[in-house]
């Protein structure tokens, strides 16, 4: 079919008709489908579940290191699970701290230091009349809901294919000493799935800041969720870049097992310079006598490496893939040439980032819903869940099953199909 924009009234008019009538159809079947977070399916929990048998009451429960793993102390967590996530974050054991179980937890913790006593020294945020954080986007809505509960402004950047507009990051952090950090997924981000390329990260460690305790958030949240076996991204790692140029304690990167093993029960880790690590030890020697290690036990017997890592991997990829390729086929078939909406096609990560036309965003999230498909609220991927022009929708496929995503992909088609054509005919 030809665009949309290309037909006369008439015909959408019918077109319309037509969609409508398909859409009644679909509401009358009662549907309760999500598409609206990145949840690991049954299946994926269900490939992890033996690891729930690595430790019993009759297990060794002393670690390598000679650590009871069932009394209290090992701030900086027992050094097989430090070893597994520092190869995990691609940095030296000595560089990393296990924290509990989601990185998610470790990103808020470092937040609220940063708010109450400032990193190594520096004067706590909290104690600032204005503080700025940079936001790529479309990105991450916790990232934005951490940053917003703690009062601090936040600034869009747009993110391109290489990553972050790095003209703008640069001029920006240069000229603004009250911009304090920025958000960062360098991996498959989300919503949109891109990588960061080399120079990216080569531009991020040579930054200069106006702000001495300036810090990019480094959430590799997706480092090692690969679709693909022969499409692998590899991203430059930051931290030693940044050790490179002289710049060493402008990164915090953050790690977590929570979409490798169960998420809510995972491992999670700090990697940072010998300065940042020290600064996080003074808090949180008040906050815990040291974290979970029977889960840091259990996750090393499991996985053993990070062989045995990759391996646990490709099976979630064999769940996931198929499910990003069905709503890919569906949107192709269904929208591909109609110049209503554009997709991204991820090599890994947990979502597909939509664009319909401006304007549109909301009402095709608040239609799909009409019809028993929840969705993320449109804006999400913006900071205060305004998208400047309404059209970005994240799409979620790894909880359903691939039947279930058919269903889903063709209600959300025809809830973009029935948007776009009511936009077109009051144009």
């Amino acid at each position: 079919m030809a665009p949309y924009s290309k037909l006369s009234k008439e015909k959408l008019k019918n077109l319309k008709s037509d969609l409508e009538k398909q859409f009644e159809e679909i509401k009358k079947k009662g549907l309760h489908l999500d598409m609206s977070r990145g949840k690991p399916s049954k299946a994926q929990l269900d490939i992890g579940i033996g690891m729930m048998d690595v430790l019993t009451s009759e297990s060794d429960l002393v670690s390598s290191d000679g650590v009871d793993c069932r009394n209290y102390g090992v701030l900086d967590g027992i050094s097989d699970a430090r070893k597994l996530l520092a190869d995990l974050s691609e940095v030296p054991e000595r560089s990393v701290i296990i924290y509990g179980n989601s990185s998610l937890n470790v990103m808020f913790d470092t937040m609220s230091r940063a708010m109450t006593h400032g990193f190594m020294g520096s004067t706590p945020w909290g104690k600032l009349d204005h503080v700025k954080f940079l936001c790529p986007v479309p990105g991450y809505d916790r990232h934005f809901a951490i940053t917003e509960f703690f009062g601090i402004e936040m600034i869009n950047v747009p993110l391109l294919e290489t990553g972050p507009d790095m003209d703008m990051v640069e001029e920006l952090v240069a000229k603004d000493p009250l911009i304090k950090g920025i958000w960062c997924v360098p991996k498959y981000s989300n919503p949109t799935g891109i990588s960061y390329s080399d120079e990216t990260v080569r531009r991020f460690a040579r930054l200069k800041p106006a702000a001495k305790d300036f810090r990019i958030f480094w959430d590799n949240a997706y480092s090692i969720h690969h679709l693909y076996d022969d499409k692998r991204v590899v991203v430059l790692e930051l931290l030693n870049e940044c050790i490179k140029v002289g710049n060493p304690d402008i990164v915090i990167k953050f790690i977590s097992t929570s979409k490798v093993s169960f998420p809510g029960s995972g491992i999670a880790a700090l990697a940072a310079s010998r300065g940042n690590l020290e600064d996080a030890r003074r808090y949180m020697k008040y906050q815990t006598i040291g974290h979970d290690k029977l889960n840091q036990l259990r996750h090393v017997r499991y996985f053993k490496d990070m062989l045995g890592v990759y391996e646990h991997m490709r099976k979630h990829a064999a769940i996931l893939r198929p499910k990003f390729e069905k709503v890919d086929e569906v949107l192709t078939k269904e929208l591909g040439g109609l110049g209503i909406g554009t997709w991204t096609k991820p090599l890994g990560g947990y979502f597909i980032s939509f664009d319909s036309m401006e304007g549109c965003a909301k009402a095709i999230v608040a239609k799909a819903k009409e019809a028993g498909l929840v969705m993320t609220d449109a804006g999400a991927t913006y900071p205060y869940g305004k998208d400047p022009k309404d059209c970005n929708i994240r799409i979620a496929p790894s909880f359903p099953t691939v039947e279930e995503l058919e269903i889903a992909s063709k209600i959300f088609v025809l809830s973009v199909k029935l948007v776009s054509i009511e936009k077109l005919l009051n144009a």
